[in-house]
């Protein structure tokens, strides 16, 4: 799960699919879309197998606020550190949603990222969405429970100091599964195209099961007491 639809609270990121002939690419455009493109679909494919899984793994976190730490906000402001605390809570369970896919994330990783294009805005569109699901999937979990009690013992004043960090990190690194810049389309066969395809068809429904999870979150945020 990613920033792609977590509906009103979050950011949409993921490319179009702009079908277009490939006529005219280099040999080395032609591979390394060919690998692009089945290394995509492959990344999909198993986010897509997995959303029982993922949706189970962040239905976790729901599980654990309520056992160790409901209405720890209880009484807390809105305002820069209960925002910061919200997107600690997003982070916890975009990371607890992804631990299914990090197979099939460290496989996507190891395929693409040596591939180049002649064109630099692919270039630059790939290799950004390669470092951002990287350093993504090596956040470590933060401790959720544990920095809401730590800021309500301090009667609401001071953030833990792993908060910070951790949401200046997570929240521009924060994509979905799968992305296919649009510049893209050029080097495709009509092969290709039908990989992407089907690579779209997959991610419209990680994106109707992200926005599913839109509800968990107002159920955590309920359970803690915590405004956004």
């Amino acid at each position: 799960m990613g920033r792609r639809l977590f509906a009103s609270v979050l950011l949409a990121a993921c490319a179009a699919i702009a079908p277009a002939a490939a006529s005219g690419a280099s040999s080395q455009d032609a591979a390394a879309t060919s690998t692009y493109i089945r290394a995509n679909y492959a990344l999909v494919a198993a986010g897509h197998a997995n959303i029982s899984r993922t949706e189970a793994s962040v239905r976790s976190v729901l599980s654990q606020v309520r056992r160790e730490c409901p209405t720890a906000a209880i009484g807390s402001p809105q305002d820069e550190q209960s925002t910061a605390l919200t997107n600690e809570l997003i982070g916890k369970m975009v990371l607890a949603g992804g631990r299914p896919d990090r197979p099939a994330v460290a496989s996507y990783l190891r395929a693409v990222g040596g591939l180049r294009w002649s064109s630099r805005s692919v270039n630059q569109a790939i290799g950004s969405y390669v470092r951002m699901l990287r350093t993504l999937y090596n956040l470590a979990s933060p401790n959720l429970c544990g920095d809401v009690r730590a800021w309500a013992a301090s009667g609401f004043k001071a953030l833990p100091r792993a908060t910070g960090p951790f949401v200046a990190t997570f929240i521009p690194d924060w994509v979905s599964l799968g992305v296919l810049p649009a510049g893209l389309s050029r080097f495709e066969t009509a092969e290709l195209k039908a990989v992407a395809k089907r690579s779209g068809q997959f991610e419209s429904q990680l994106m109707e099961m992200e926005a599913r999870l839109v509800e968990t979150w107002g159920e955590i945020m309920n359970e803690l007491q915590l405004n956004p």
